[in-house]
């Protein structure tokens, strides 16, 4: 697992939202991004996290960040997590795993014992020249958008 780091600058990526819409990281020149990778959507860890960062959106908004939400979950589920919770933000259905596999958290996962490939939960902050600013590795899903805020 080859993950994007500090300093690294972020290669154009598409993929589809919970609508269809095709969203590429080119729609975010010269913005302040926030892509936030989770594992699943709508198990308890993933909405805890995506619900903070709903909570908190206007205060992101108003540091200047854009977000964008991904995990290799279907349209339908996207769709489905998105609505049950108002998300203001898009997030992305990266079945093909491209954007997962861009940013290098796709790997080998230890849960219980069990060795198993899944997303790792990152976040990517990454500034309006296109470069990764910071990479939070230790994503705590009820502070997220503290960690993000008040590094």
């Amino acid at each position: 697992m080859k993950t994007l780091k500090a300093g690294d600058k972020v290669p154009n990526f598409k993929g589809k939202d919970q609508d269809g819409n095709i969203i590429s990281f080119s729609d975010y020149k010269g913005k302040r991004l926030i892509v936030f990778f989770y594992p699943k959507a709508s198990t308890p860890g993933c909405t805890v996290e995506a619900c903070n960062l709903r909570d908190n959106y206007k205060l992101l908004q108003d540091e200047g960040y854009e977000l964008l939400g991904v995990s290799a979950d279907s349209q339908k589920r996207q769709t489905n997590f998105r609505n049950k919770y108002e998300f203001p933000f898009p997030l992305l259905a990266d079945e093909d795993k491209e954007v997962i596999n861009t940013f290098g958290v796709w790997g080998l996962k230890k849960f219980m014992g069990r060795e198993y490939d899944g997303i790792h939960r990152k976040t990517f902050i990454i500034n309006e020249k296109g470069l990764v600013e910071t990479v939070i590795d230790k994503v705590k899903t009820k502070l997220h958008a503290d960690q993000i805020l008040n590094p």
